[in-house]
């Protein structure tokens, strides 16, 4: 079943080095395997993830993939520093403040990667903690 599965996110990239070279300075990020498809990188806990070369890549207006994060505002300055820009929301229902949105199940901020793709990064709320 579908329970017992693990997670292999897949991320369109026109210009894989490029990509490459943003996760790596941008956000840390070494590939586990360069693969004849693309890159494949493993998380802390692992998920996967795939940046595979594509000439239909076009950006998409979706969260594409977060990661889940302790330190959200800790995340945010350390990612900032190395150049990345995030994303600024104000809709009915969706507001940034400092580059968080702030909901009853978590705080969240969005960037793109060099590709166009919508990352996510997050940090889950406490059932008993109020939102900020």
């Amino acid at each position: 079943m579908l329970s017992d599965a693990g997670v292999l996110t897949t991320l369109p990239v026109s210009d894989l080095e490029r990509a490459k070279r943003f996760y790596r300075e941008m956000l840390g990020l070494r590939p586990l395997q360069e693969l004849p498809q693309g890159l494949l990188y493993e998380c802390v806990d692992g998920g996967r993830f795939l940046l595979y070369l594509t000439a239909a890549q076009s950006p998409s207006e979706h969260t594409q993939m977060s990661f889940i994060v302790s330190d959200i505002e800790g995340e945010i300055g350390d990612l900032k520093a190395d150049g990345v820009s995030f994303e600024k929301y104000d809709m009915h229902d969706l507001t940034t403040v400092g580059s968080i949105a702030y909901t009853r199940s978590a705080e969240s901020a969005w960037f793109r990667d060099s590709e166009g793709n919508l990352i996510g990064i997050t940090q889950l709320t406490s059932e008993d903690e109020e939102p900020r």
